[in-house]
């Protein structure tokens, strides 16, 4: 028989949701129906492939708690064929990822994660998976924000240039690509903008047929072509799962046929798989012992809808932050508030899983000019596309930035003009400050010249815990502090 059916199924981007989420009254995602879809799909298909493009790991205390393990024991239970890590599969650090490798029941791979000092590969670059004599060579390429997270461990290094993580592709093609090779998959956690860029460059030669990507939680309703490559995100989460349906050729080696959807994962399209009801609960019953007790209530939900935008949550945290603080003004990440909406009433697990990364605050002095140069560059063209490190400002600064000329109509602290000669310290979260360059475009070594940087706080969850035990019915509104025109 010449042609033969392929149900490809991929994930990214669970960020530790493992429960079933409620929806105007619905039940959505979770892993049980994620897995009982899973179980459906292999029951009912000859040829099935499950694949994860990236970042299993954060987002739940039931993964925190456990440091991850639980994480690789529950997704073991899905049975992934490949998996590729993303850039939060290295925030409990490289050498513990590479014991979670150890302890996966699946394989992990990528191309441009290695070590500095002898330019050997963390991982293995690529997986041929053989199904009923069709041979799937996937490749794992991983964003280049893994380097901001191992800033500290110099050892460890990433291609972080598209260009270069494109001759990757070409050079495990050309050694690893063979006439038994039925199809060849790109599996990224990069975004969807560095998946557009890396699809340009592919020299089709080298016959990548799709890529499957995470990290920037794309929604689809279909796959985007560029150079005629189909690019596939399935948002994030469980509550929904990508589906390729595909039709090979085996005797002209080609794909006929390529359909894709993006599947809802419910109890409608889903029965729960008991394993793993049983594997969570047991997981769960340790954590919810531990974490479920109410911190605080709030006047009213809060949200944080978006990282490049003012928020709720954000004027929130970034002003319990700078409350009676040594430091004026708090830059908060963006990115490190992690939920979308919080309140009205909030248990210790809703507080640790709102903000997982729990880190030290740095006081640094800047000038007027150099505060101006970061607020800038923090607000340049990229930021609108939602991949760039964005931030939280606490109360009395005012920005009103115009896109068309990429200019600072209004800058101002407390109702006064930010002048270049003042002074202003502000304060940063330790991954922030560790990437101060990266993040901000201006030399650390100019701005420590004006004072010693030195630890401020050492946990930020403490102070936040210690601010919502002793203030209840908190509220916060988007106040214009940030205001785009254009």
């Amino acid at each position: 028989m010449a042609k033969k059916k392929l149900t490809l199924l991929h994930s990214n981007d669970m960020h530790g949701d493992f429960l079933p989420s409620e929806e105007n009254g619905n039940l959505r995602g979770g892993l049980p129906y994620l897995c009982g879809y899973i179980n459906q799909v292999r029951a009912s298909e000859k040829n099935v492939i499950y694949a994860i493009a990236g970042d299993l790991f954060r987002g739940s205390v039931i993964d925190s708690e456990y440091l991850g393990l639980s994480t690789i024991d529950m997704v073991s239970l899905l049975r992934p064929d490949v998996v590729t890590p993303g850039n939060h599969e290295v925030d409990y650090g490289v050498a513990h990822l590479l014991f979670l490798e150890k302890c996966a029941r699946f394989p992990m791979i990528n191309a441009n994660l290695f070590v500095t000092l002898n330019n050997t590969r963390l991982f293995r670059p690529y997986l041929n998976v053989e199904i009923d004599g069709m041979r799937v060579l996937f490749i794992g390429i991983l964003t280049e924000e893994v380097i901001s997270s191992t800033k500290t461990e110099k050892v460890i290094g990433s291609f972080i240039d598209i260009d270069e993580a494109a001759k990757e592709v070409g050079v495990i093609c050309d050694n690893y690509r063979t006439k038994d090779t039925s199809m060849t998959v790109l599996l990224t956690h990069i975004g969807i903008e560095e998946d557009r860029k890396l699809a340009e460059r592919l020299n089709p030669d080298w016959g990548v047929n799709m890529i499957i990507g995470g990290h920037s939680h794309t929604a689809m309703s279909e796959p985007e072509y560029v150079n005629g490559i189909p690019i596939v995100h399935a948002y994030m989460g469980t509550s929904q799962i990508g589906r390729f349906d595909i039709v090979y050729d085996t005797w002209w080696h080609r794909i006929t046929s390529l359909r894709w959807e993006c599947v809802p994962i419910s109890p409608e399209t889903a029965q729960p798989d008991p394993i793993m009801e049983e594997l969570l609960d047991s997981y769960r019953s340790v954590t919810d012992q531990k974490y479920r007790r109410v911190v605080t209530t709030f006047a009213r939900k809060l949200t944080h809808p978006c990282r490049n935008q003012e928020t709720e949550l954000g004027n929130l945290y970034a002003d319990i932050l700078q409350d009676e603080s040594s430091f004026d003004l708090m830059l908060m990440g963006s990115g490190s508030i992690r939920k979308e909406e919080l309140g009205p009433i909030v248990e210790y697990q809703d507080m640790i899983e709102n903000t997982p990364f729990d880190d030290s605050l740095w006081m640094l002095e800047v000038t007027g000019e150099q505060l101006r140069r970061m607020v800038l560059y923090v607000l340049r063209d990229e930021a609108w596309e939602g991949h760039t490190e964005f931030y939280q400002f606490s109360k009395g600064l005012k920005i009103r930035y115009r896109k068309s000329t990429h200019e600072l109509e209004e800058f101002r602290f407390h109702g006064e003009a930010i002048t270049d000669d003042r002074h202003i310290t502000i304060a940063l979260q330790d991954y922030h400050y560790v990437n101060f360059e990266k993040f901000f475009n201006v030399p650390f070594q100019e701005v420590s010249l004006n004072r010693k940087p030195r630890v401020v706080a050492t946990s930020v969850n403490n102070i936040v815990e210690e601010y919502f035990s002793t203030h209840p019915g908190l509220d916060a509104h988007v106040e214009g502090r940030i205001e785009i025109l254009d």
